[in-house]
């Protein structure tokens, strides 16, 4: 049996901690299901706005329908506080739908690790509010936010 570790392992400090958020972002960013999930357990719990989910398999289709509806998808993260093996995170992500309406979400959300790095828990609390082309403020090509792009907190987020 291959023991699963996703690095950073916990406890976590300030530097891990961080990065374990950006690595998570840059993942959400690829929009891919399938490679997302594999930051999870096997049978890793979420609850996401209304939707509660559990496994890996549940997620890829919960990020597959979600990436499907929410097109042009660009999200930051911030670490908001850590302990042991947890992590708060604030977000927000901006995405179009298939009529042209822009949305910025705004979140927060919860996470606990296993002894592997692993992402056995996840709480999601998002509000979504509709915004103008012109309200925009992420605009780097879709993918992994650039390094030198301004933060949540920069963007006075």
């Amino acid at each position: 049996m291959t023991i699963e570790q996703r690095l950073p392992l916990p406890p976590f400090n300030a530097d891990t901690a961080a990065l374990k958020v950006r690595m998570a972002e840059d993942g959400w960013n690829s929009r891919n299901p399938e490679k997302v999930a594999l930051a999870y357990t096997k049978d890793s719990q979420w609850r996401n706005r209304d939707s509660f989910i559990k496994g890996r398999e549940q997620i890829q289709q919960f990020l597959s329908e979600k990436w499907e509806k929410e097109q042009a998808y660009r999200l930051i993260k911030e670490l908001w506080a850590y302990s042991g093996n947890r992590i708060a995170v604030r977000f927000a992500y901006e995405w179009q739908d298939k009529a042209g309406q822009w949305y910025r979400a705004y979140g927060n959300e919860n996470w606990e690790f296993d002894e592997n790095g692993l992402m056995q828990s996840r709480h999601a609390s998002i509000n979504d509010l509709a915004i103008s082309e012109e309200e925009r403020l992420f605009h780097w090509p879709q993918g992994r936010r650039p390094d030198d792009h301004p933060s949540l907190s920069d963007l006075g987020l």
